[in-house]
């Protein structure tokens, strides 16, 4: 799927059979500006997108396990290319579980310690600012983000965890541990920063009648940082992310 042209940043918002939460997220994006397109999983192009998101669920049904069978749906090779030439990548929740499963993360999603699903509201510390969705917040500031996960308590190697904390690569951790996750990792992002993944959910943090605007101020880092990239080396060209 190719995005028509606008000046306003275009947000794909990729859909596998499965997914819950793409509604809320247009949503929100929309709420804050953007141009964001509903993007079936079957597609093979991402061409004249700005930014893409991985929103929450359950996709292809969590079989095998969280992400392991979404990873191998078509619209996963234009993602991963999108993410080497630099566009900003979001995995939220089930998200998060999908691009560790395609190796654009570090780690691994497991299931919570004390083996519970968990929907409640938690507080989390914005940790590093040199991610996408949090370059634009400051580095202590506490916000208030809804979970809803299962298998949200993220694991990986000690080298691993060095690599992150050391890289600045943990953009968020939980004030209070609700899930057992490793260092109290609430988020994640590659080295370069472009990609970032996370439990809880900001798109459900962006109104007042949910309880909480603080999502937002993670999802207009996001935007700005699509929208200086486009001014700078413009969208994702065709030739990027045509799929094979």
């Amino acid at each position: 799927m190719t995005a028509a042209r606008s000046p306003t940043v275009a947000v794909a918002v990729v859909v596998f059979p499965g997914s819950n939460c793409e509604h809320d997220t247009v949503q929100a994006l929309s709420g804050l500006g953007a141009r964001a397109e509903l993007v079936w999983h079957t597609e093979h192009s991402l061409a004249g997108f700005d930014a893409v998101v991985v929103p929450g669920g359950f996709a292809h049904g969590d079989y095998l396990r969280p992400g392991a069978i979404a990873r191998f749906s078509p619209v996963m090779d234009a993602v991963c290319e999108a993410a080497a030439y630099g566009v900003p990548v979001l995995g939220i929740c089930n998200g998060f579980q999908v691009l560790t499963e395609a190796h654009l993360l570090p780690g691994a999603l497991q299931r919570n310690a004390g083996g519970r699903f968990l929907c409640e509201v938690t507080e989390c510390e914005v940790v590093s600012t040199s991610s996408v969705l949090t370059a634009g917040a400051v580095s202590g500031t506490r916000l208030k983000l809804p979970i809803n996960h299962f298998e949200g308590n993220y694991t990986c190697p000690p080298s691993v965890l060095l690599a992150l904390e050391s890289n600045g690569q943990i953009p968020l951790r939980y004030v209070t541990n609700p899930n057992g996750s490793l260092g109290s990792i609430a988020a994640v992002a590659n080295e370069a920063g472009n990609v970032v993944g996370l439990m809880p959910h900001p798109e459900r943090a962006c109104s007042i009648l949910t309880g909480s605007l603080d999502g937002q101020a993670l999802l207009k880092s996001f935007l700005k940082a699509a929208t200086d990239r486009t001014g700078a080396a413009g969208a994702v060209p065709v030739a990027a992310v045509t799929g094979s």
